[in-house]
């Protein structure tokens, strides 16, 4: 259903205000170099800054402009079950194949709190729900049996996967079996999480090198030495990419790498702000090293 490089779309401002025109253009960049799948409103995206008009407005946009090309998983996750609910309500209508639903950021529920969030957005929706799990920046870790019981409901089909920790995969994988989708969010590691049965990734990289993310997830999960090879080179040729995009809080470094290859502007919303002057030394370094300036 869900598979290969889907990005993590950057969500361009101008003025402090969604720059509709921007948007656009960095969608049909991404429908023509090859990426698989198209992620509006999530962390990359700024959505804890967007406003709820900006936030269905941003999917709205990204679903009209895909034009069924490729598919749009939507990102309705909030911390608040009544306000996930209803992002996934819009998602739905507005057209979306999907929803991405991170886990309940800052009020720390326990696995029972997490399984009840997740079952009352699957009982209001009948979009396939793939959860986020990123315990770096939501404190709060699901369990792989927590997961195994929301898997039982009809409208979960998979995890983006941001613990960093592949151990995790095989756990997975091990009790929820091959269909349940794995999605890595983290792209440094994701050659060894496709070897090990992941199907793919919500890049942050595909941003700025969408031709070389896709290339990479398709080759990576070929059954030909040859292919495999190139997966492995360029994973080796994109590292330092991946590595430099994070220097500091995402989006902020991704925003400047995406200026600087004529994309969007690199305006941020606070709390976020600019990258340093050392930091864009080095995202620079990073794309004249991929070959993208």
């Amino acid at each position: 259903m869900f598979k290969g490089s889907n990005v993590a779309l950057l969500t361009p401002f101008k003025n402090n205000k969604l720059d509709e025109d921007g948007y656009i253009k960095l969608i049909n960049f991404h429908i023509e170099n090859g990426t698989n799948g198209l992620v509006p409103a999530g962390t990359t995206g700024e959505s804890p800054t967007l406003s709820h008009e900006e936030h269905e407005k941003v999917i709205e946009l990204c679903i009209k402009e895909a034009k069924g090309k490729i598919p749009v998983i939507a990102g309705t996750g909030s911390n608040s079950t009544t306000e996930a609910v209803a992002l996934t309500k819009h998602a739905e209508k507005a057209g979306a194949d999907g929803a991405l639903v991170v886990t309940p950021y800052y009020n720390k529920p326990t696995q029972e709190g997490l399984y009840q969030h997740y079952k009352s957005i699957n009982d209001n929706t009948s979009l396939p729900i793939i959860i986020y799990n990123i315990p770096s920046r939501c404190v709060i870790d699901m369990s792989v049996d927590t997961m195994a019981r929301l898997y039982e409901l009809k409208n979960i089909a998979g995890v983006k996967d941001a613990t960093g920790d592949l151990n995790r995969l095989d756990q997975t994988l091990k009790k929820l079996g091959p269909d349940f989708i794995q999605l890595t969010g983290e792209d440094g590691l994701a050659f060894e999480f496709n070897k090990r049965g992941g199907v793919g990734i919500i890049s942050v990289t595909a941003n700025i090198a969408p031709k070389l993310c896709s290339d990479f997830q398709k080759f990576s999960k070929s059954n030909s030495d040859n292919e495999i090879k190139e997966a492995e080179r360029i994973d080796a040729f994109l590292q330092p990419l991946h590595k430099a995009l994070f220097i500091e809080s995402n989006p902020a470094p991704a925003k400047y790498a995406a200026k600087l290859i004529g994309l969007c502007s690199d305006d941020v919303r606070l709390p976020l702000v600019k990258i340093q002057e050392s930091t864009k030394e080095k995202v620079k370094e990073a794309l004249l090293s991929a070959k993208l300036l």
